[in-house]
């Protein structure tokens, strides 16, 4: 099932737009409609605020720990001792009026907490490249350790891949109302879902299906993700780094999520829309 939501701020906007063409006339007819809500999201560890994302207000604890988790922060859930999540409003954040915004409090372990610190150091004396937001090339953090090989990866084949991504629009309750809105998904090795978490980014329903599934306990268990988006090769790093050994995405793989997803051993899984999918990568099987 869906993870619960957390009561912080509304998922979903509602307001009054007008539409134009079609058999609208020329002054345009009036419309409810029902957007995506969009809120800055301020993640601090252990009082140090460390990033602010733009996030869906739904699912916050799931996404702040599988953030801590995919990002490496975190080398498991036992490593965050507790998550206080609290709403901020726009004048007390700084930010125009009607923004308000989220702060996510997580208490982390001593080590979980000297290992960022020292990487906020390391990224604090270098100089700026300009790539993709980070301040050295080495910050790209393109390679992760191999996934261990496995005796299940073949079964991830195409009735399986496209079993689970049919099933998937039933899931998308925010994105039926809305649109705009991104869906990770967990599926079984018999392409059964079991979690599916939506968000207006991409990275951030991966974040809050990976932590999900650390709650839960499943993360290392034998299955795939599904994911309405591109397989990217941040995408491919996160699900390497929390130990998830196979991927399938709606739309095409980029090149460099290719290569990353053949440097880990991850099995992916591109263009699924029925009848057809492309296998990208293959991924590490036992001998």
């Amino acid at each position: 099932m869906n993870a619960e939501t957390s009561p912080v701020l509304p998922p979903l906007s509602h307001r009054t737009v007008q539409v134009f063409g079609g058999t609208a006339d020329a002054q345009g007819t009036a419309r409810h409609d029902v957007l995506a809500a969009e809120v800055p999201v301020a993640l601090v560890f252990n009082g140090i605020s460390h990033a602010v994302m733009m996030a869906t207000p739904q699912d916050i604890e799931a996404f702040a720990l599988g953030f801590a988790l995919s990002e490496g922060i975190l080398d498991a859930a036992a490593d965050c001792r507790g998550i206080e999540v609290n709403t901020v409003a726009a004048a007390e954040a700084g930010l125009p009026p009607g923004v308000d915004a989220i702060e996510v409090q997580l208490e982390i372990s001593t080590r979980s907490f000297e290992r960022l610190k020292g990487r906020r150091r390391s990224l604090a004396g270098r100089t700026g490249c300009g790539v993709c937001g980070v301040e050295s090339f080495a910050g790209l953090e393109l390679q992760s350790d191999p996934l261990p090989a496995n005796d299940w990866a073949a079964r991830v084949d195409l009735p399986t891949v496209l079993r689970a991504i049919d099933a998937l629009p039933a899931w998308q309750r925010l994105n039926a109302e809305a649109g705009a809105i991104h869906a990770a998904g967990w599926s079984t090795l018999d392409g059964e879902l079991v979690a599916v978490l939506e968000d207006v980014g991409r990275h951030n329903a991966l974040d809050k299906l990976i932590g999900t599934l650390a709650r839960m306990e499943r993360l290392g268990e034998p299955g795939f993700v599904v994911l309405s988006s591109r397989g990217s090769h941040e995408l491919v790093r996160k699900c390497t780094r929390v130990g998830i050994a196979a991927l399938a995405t709606i739309s095409a793989p980029t090149a460099m999520g290719v290569h990353v997803a053949e440097l880990a051993g991850l099995r992916l899984w591109g263009l699924c829309r029925a009848p057809r999918a492309v296998l990208y990568v293959a991924g590490s099987a036992s001998a």
